[in-house]
């Protein structure tokens, strides 16, 4: 039996040659990715558009590929999370956030867990399965957005596993999701998080995107940093340093680096000074984000007085920083917190 094509996760160019294929005219493509990304329809016979022979041709050899809602959850915030089966049997989390000022963001999966293996993150205890395709990176924006009957504004490559790990199907997944017969939402609405992976970052910042670039580093200096995220070892702080100014270079684009604070781990005064030190000088902004607790993970939330303390000191070094609203916490929806499990 012949494996039908999966027309999710396909480019305009992509489709013109299946519908080639088909005998029909390549403007079809064009109709069909407006179906699939714009109107988010998911079953052939709803493209009134196309002849009812195009559709018939298009269910004998093609497919839409499809994520299977298992379970959601709400946040007493408004954050809800969303557990969904792939094809294969395989699960991930989708977190839909309802922000302020008419944005309404969605943080999505890029893995199938994670192989980085950071000490902090409840993701990286399952594990790397597999990376996503770009159908299913994408599916899970137009899913949330048939379930909230609503536009996204707003994406986040934040959920499970590492986006420039599985590097190729994350741009041709932006490439889509900007597109303006696609979703159409702009690349400056878009942030991708990274644990630092140099080469890529680098390939990244020749694409010259306009994306934001989050760089998860939670800790001023190597030693801490290694013991806290293995990746380090490969590409230690002046490598990722030099990587991030490499990409400001190239896209002038300011760049974020989250720091996750700990009790008695990275959350001091000396601290705040060691990164003050490395970001001096540069186009960046800090996110400072007490750490979320999670099970089989022993870390703990600062104090209030240790994350006011820590901030000041980054203000009083001249480097802008914020200390992020974590959503989503009670329904462990929150950074470091997805693991694609049933609750």
């Amino acid at each position: 039996m012949v494996e039908k094509i999966n027309l999710l996760g396909k480019s305009i160019n992509e489709l013109e040659e299946i519908i080639k294929e088909l005998g029909e005219a390549s403007f079809r493509a064009k109709q069909i990715f407006s179906w699939l990304y714009d109107k988010k329809v998911n079953e052939f016979n709803q493209m009134t558009n196309l002849s009812k022979n195009l559709r018939n041709k298009l269910a004998k050899k093609t497919t839409i590929g499809k994520l299977e809602l298992i379970a959601s959850q709400e946040s007493a915030d408004g954050t809800e999370k969303y557990l969904f089966e792939l094809e294969d049997g395989k699960k991930i989390e989708t977190v839909y956030l309802p922000v302020q000022e008419g944005r309404k963001s969605i943080c999505i999966s890029t893995q199938v867990g994670c192989a980085m293996g950071c000490n902090f993150c409840a993701t990286g205890l399952q594990g790397l399965s597999r990376n996503l395709t770009t159908g299913e990176i994408v599916n899970q924006i137009l899913e949330v957005e048939r379930i909230k009957e609503t536009k996204i504004t707003n994406v986040v490559l934040m959920g499970m596993g590492e986006p420039l790990a599985n590097y190729k199907q994350v741009l041709k997944a932006l490439e889509l999701i900007n597109h303006d017969l696609g979703l159409n939402i702009g690349m400056r609405k878009v942030t991708l998080s990274t644990c630092g992976l140099v080469p890529e970052i680098r390939r990244l910042a020749e694409e010259k995107l306009q994306l934001t670039l989050a760089i998860s580093l939670h800790a001023p200096n190597n030693q801490l940093r290694s013991k806290m995220m293995p990746v380090n070892d490969r590409y230690p702080i002046h490598d990722l340093m030099e990587a991030c100014v490499y990409y400001i270079q190239q896209t002038n684009r300011r760049v974020t680096f989250e720091y996750a604070l700990v009790a008695g781990v990275n959350d001091s005064r000396k601290h705040a000074q060691q990164l003050a030190t490395l970001l001096a000088d540069k186009l960046v902004h800090v996110n400072l984000i007490p750490i979320n607790k999670v099970e089989k993970l022993s870390y703990s939330n600062p104090s209030n007085k240790a994350i006011k303390q820590f901030k000041e000191e980054l203000d009083n070094q001249g480097i802008p920083v914020s200390i992020r609203t974590e959503r989503g916490a009670d329904i462990d929806a929150a950074c470091g917190q997805l693991q694609a499990k049933e609750d």
